[in-house]
């Protein structure tokens, strides 16, 4: 793909097609490594590591042929959401989308404008930046604290009440816990920036948010805080990644715009059958949210015994740094058929491995294959 799109860059100037806008013309578009890795111990891009309930996979081969022809139906879907969240939410507070990777999109589709700004973090997760590009952004990203990565809350609040450009940013948005520094904010302070700024969307990825139980959506009043938008999604825990379903989570006025730039059917039947499934069997994700969380801790503490540098906060993922290059590294694991993902070239954590955690046996495999390739 990489080489058909190079070929197609150099003979463009002498083929006549339409010109695109000038900002796509430029844009660089967030991309992933995804092919090759099914048949992989897969701790690369923070999925969960095991599937989806029995009970989706259940409701997945029950649908009638004949329904597959049907337009998708999304009814009583909201409130399904609702009710596995138990909060005091109106349907017309949800927004489905087709992954919460379509939700950011629309986000900026609706609210970004060529010359406002962009208010965020760095490192954070690389969509936002080429969401931001392709409406013509400026992209400010505040780096988290180089040795402990903690949030730089005072230089965020800075840019919002006292913007260089002298307009409040358009948009700011908080991966909470961040991705792939595992930062955590306090859901207390992420509320008083968005009531500091008011004029700003305040969007609160929290795709990884139950590996760690910093939600600001149980104290947000909505009503007071219409600048506040929060992201959730079935993909990481749920293990509905591959099928694209997630959730935007707001007032009913923002939550109308964003959805007025999407398709009428954008998520498809499977995805809300296994969606229905899987709220249903809460249970399951529980257990396996427990069993990631504990793993996350085991290997911490066997990073912290052999002395190998790393970093774990929040989220179902941690970075280590190898004692020898981080690349040769990432091949021999790929090469016994474990994938981690290389932060390579990123601000502040170049040359760590980010390392998705999944259950004990494969942390253990992991760990293993690790001690093997570095000779600890």
């Amino acid at each position: 793909m990489t080489a058909d799109r190079n070929a197609l860059d150099r003979l463009s100037p002498d083929l006549p097609f339409p010109s695109p806008r000038p900002e796509v013309e430029s844009l660089h578009a967030y991309s992933a490594p995804l092919e090759g890795r099914r048949q992989m111990l897969r701790l690369d891009f923070n999925e969960n590591t095991i599937g989806p309930s029995p009970k989706v996979v259940e409701a997945l081969r029950a649908i009638p042929a004949d329904h597959i022809a049907i337009y998708p139906e999304y009814d009583g879907l909201r409130e399904a959401v609702i009710a596995n969240l138990n909060l005091p939410l109106q349907p017309d507070q949800m927004g489905l989308f087709n992954g919460v990777d379509a939700a950011i999109h629309a986000i900026f589709h609706a609210y970004g404008d060529r010359g406002a700004t962009l208010l965020t973090t760095a490192p954070t997760f690389g969509y936002y930046t080429p969401c931001a590009q392709m409406q013509g952004m400026a992209i400010e990203a505040i780096p988290y604290d180089g040795e402990t990565f903690a949030f730089p809350l005072e230089r965020i609040r800075e840019a919002l009440l006292q913007p260089r450009s002298g307009q409040p940013p358009r948009l700011l948005l908080i991966c909470n816990p961040n991705n792939p520094t595992g930062t955590r904010l306090a859901p207390e302070r992420i509320l008083e920036l968005a009531a500091a700024a008011p004029q700003t969307l305040v969007v609160v990825d929290e795709l990884y948010e139950a590996f760690t139980g910093d939600s600001v959506l149980p104290q947000a009043d909505f009503t007071a805080l219409p600048n506040l938008l929060v992201l959730r999604s079935l993909a990481k825990t749920a293990g509905l990644a591959g099928l694209r379903i997630g959730f935007a989570i707001g007032h009913a006025a923002v939550v109308d715009r964003i959805s007025r730039v999407t398709g009428p059917y954008d998520i498809n039947s499977f995805a809300v059958t296994a969606a229905f499934a899987a709220l249903k069997d809460q249970a399951y994700v529980d257990a396996y949210v427990a069993e990631v969380t504990e793993a996350r801790a085991w290997l911490a503490e066997q990073l912290r015994s052999a002395g190998v540098r790393h970093h774990v906060e929040g989220g179902n993922y941690l970075l280590l740094w190898p004692q020898t290059d981080p690349a040769a590294v990432d091949q021999a694991l790929r090469e016994a058929g474990i994938l981690v993902r290389a932060m390579t070239g990123k601000p502040l954590i170049d040359g760590s491995l980010r390392v998705s955690i999944g259950t004990r046996d494969q942390m253990q495999r992991f760990w293993a294959t690790y001690q093997r390739i570095t000779s600890i």
